[in-house]
């Protein structure tokens, strides 16, 4: 795969290990004749480090050979969260510690969630681009408040906060791009 083809959350093989793309940042030559480079940031998904590099846009990287599995998110215990694989009902446990983030979005009714499998174990999951959450704690609504830019801040069910608009109430619920961690719109 070529380094312009490279986008956030793609997996490819760095180091003779899988890395799953963060951030892409793209630097244009001022002089002629000069290549575009395209400085990565990755996370290794078998040691958990970050990884920096580097590539020309002509030079590129293998795709991992990797497996996405549907899989539903069952419980978390003192040190494990746990997931069950849709297509054999296999159950995969990861670290807390290692989906801290992740962890924010998650909940029992969430759906689109992909287990990440190499080399048949389980290193890490994949969250859909946005989440449905219940709001469990805000502000109440201001009386002749409109619509606006305006906002507050809402605690939703996992713990998340996120800034929402003023019209928005407690119990209702609402869609979060798991990406950014903002407000899309209601559900």
């Amino acid at each position: 795969m070529l380094a312009k083809d490279i986008k956030p959350g793609h997996i490819v093989t760095y180091d003779s290990a899988p890395c799953m793309i963060e951030t892409v940042t793209v630097q244009t030559p001022s002089a002629r004749g000069a290549a575009t480079l395209y400085k990565f940031r990755a996370r290794n998904l078998i040691s958990k480090q970050k990884v920096d590099f580097t590539l020309r846009g002509n030079e590129g990287l293998p795709e991992a050979d990797f497996q996405r599995r549907p899989v539903k998110y069952m419980y978390a215990d003192a040190t494990h969260l746990h997931f069950l694989d849709q297509n054999d009902y296999n159950q995969y446990s990861l670290p807390q510690e290692e989906l801290a983030e992740e962890a924010k979005y998650l909940t029992e009714e969430t759906e689109g969630l992909q287990a990440l499998i190499y080399n048949d174990q389980c290193v890490g999951i994949q969250l859909p681009v946005a989440v449905v959450l219940r709001i469990v704690r805000c502000d109440p609504a201001i009386r002749g408040a409109s619509a606006t830019a305006r906002g507050k801040p809402a605690t939703l069910e996992t713990g998340l906060v996120v800034q929402v608009p003023e019209y928005l109430s407690e119990g209702e619920r609402i869609k979060v791009d798991t990406r950014t961690g903002e407000f899309l719109s209601r559900a």
